[in-house]
């Protein structure tokens, strides 16, 4: 694992990482121009994972990259409840089933002998169960069941994680220098200087992570990362996983899809293939709204240099289908601009400002700032959940006055 410097070669990258000091303390820079759409970079995570509940409803990944490990078809028949759909041109699915290969001693599976071995080494040596069958009272059981019943769906961190940062100490030839390289991220459990504490971190949760620390205890007792299974320690670790973690999306679906685009076929084949398409993601509406990927998070050195922009110029995105993530522009960017992407999602970056300012200081520690931000601060300070009662209230109200007048 190469260690993360203040600043990257310029002249091999297109970016730098630069110190600019309290309170956001680094940002991602371009040292030369990057059209829109233009790849920015591209990077592993130092460690990932899925969801756990993600993969408790039967979304097959790759234990060490999420590569789909279902086929298009078993997938969109698992979605869609309806086990008699085939999709056409199997040719564009991307799975490859008889590579995948499972740890011989646990029940953890991977897409290929590489990933297998990579998991083996950096972590997995410590995590495996032995045993496909695993006691429920074994730590790591009770661990990730603690978790689960803390955390529904939809998810945004996994107590995982955490577990694989400290496997990956624990295993590394060099551990204090593993140790800070999880240490350079961001890691801060309250932001004093504006009164913010995470929300993962509030007194409402301390009972659970005390919880979650003192099980973890027993999990990864070692020696190397004892300054995590301290209180403070942990709930440093915490902020860590939430502050940092980049959601990771993974789909054999959609990557069919994708290649069934690039097929050289007559318009009317297209045609009636795009009303397949259609009528295939209708099903799934219905039935698993927008639960469709394997999901998970990782740590990305670069991707965390980014800081947060409500109007970003660029997006990272999983283009290959597991946790390599390609950061692309979305607006040109000029040499010498601040790389910014959303750390939220479309659907929350459409908020009012306050609802996203709202959400940033609970999950990321800071008061957002961004020209977005900046050029709505005369707007009301009234949540989108607010906004949404209010009209609901005078909907409610309406019908009622619509009913006393009929009688």
């Amino acid at each position: 694992m190469a260690s993360l410097q203040d600043s990257t070669d310029s002249e091999d990258s297109g970016v730098e990482v630069r110190i600019i000091g309290e309170p956001i303390g680094k940002g991602l820079f371009a040292t030369k121009s990057f059209k829109e759409g233009e790849v920015i970079f591209e990077e592993r995570p130092l460690v990932s994972c899925q969801f756990l509940w993600n993969a408790a409803y039967g979304y097959l990944a790759c234990d060490f990259c999420l590569r789909p490990l279902e086929t298009a078809d078993e997938n969109a028949r698992r979605l869609t409840q309806n086990p008699k759909l085939v999709l056409p041109y199997p040719e564009c699915c991307d799975t490859r089933k008889e590579s995948v290969i499972e740890c011989p001693q646990c029940d953890a599976s991977y897409c290929s002998q590489d990933c297998k071995d990579s998991a083996w080494n950096q972590y997995h040596k410590t995590l495996c169960l032995y045993s496909f069958t695993p006691e429920p009272s074994h730590p790591l059981v009770v661990l990730q069941e603690a978790w689960k019943h803390m955390h529904y769906p939809p998810e945004t961190a996994c107590i995982m994680l955490l577990a694989r940062i400290m496997s990956t100490v624990i295993q590394a030839t060099d551990k204090e220098g593993a140790t800070m390289l999880f240490m350079q991220f961001c890691h801060r459990t309250v932001n004093e200087e504006e009164e913010i504490a995470h929300k993962l971190l509030g007194e409402e949760f301390h009972g659970q992570l005390e919880m979650l620390r003192s099980i973890m205890e027993k999990a990864l007792g070692y020696e190397e990362v004892r300054h995590w299974l301290t209180s403070e320690g942990f709930r440093s670790l915490v902020a860590l996983v939430g502050t940092n973690g980049q959601g990771i999306g993974t789909s054999p679906l959609s990557r069919w899809v994708r290649n069934c685009d690039m097929l050289d076929i007559s318009k009317e084949e297209k045609e009636k293939l795009d009303q397949f398409i259609d009528d295939v993601y209708e099903q799934l509406d219905k039935e698993a709204g927008g639960f469709l990927n394997n999901e998970g998070s990782g740590l990305y050195p670069l991707q965390s240099s980014c800081n947060h922009s409500c109007s970003p110029n660029a997006m990272p995105t999983f283009p290959y289908n597991n946790f390599q993530l390609v950061m692309t522009a979305v607006k040109d960017i000029n040499v010498g601009e601040e790389i910014c992407v959303s750390y939220l999602d479309e659907c929350n970056l459409v908020r009012s400002r306050h609802s996203r300012i709202k959400m940033l200081r609970e999950n990321y520690l800071f008061t957002c700032r961004c020209t977005k931000c900046e050029s709505q601060v005369d707007d009301s300070d009234i949540t989108s959940e607010e906004e949404m009662d209010d009209e609901e209230e005078k909907e409610d109200d309406s019908e009622t006055e619509g009913g006393d007048k009929d009688t």
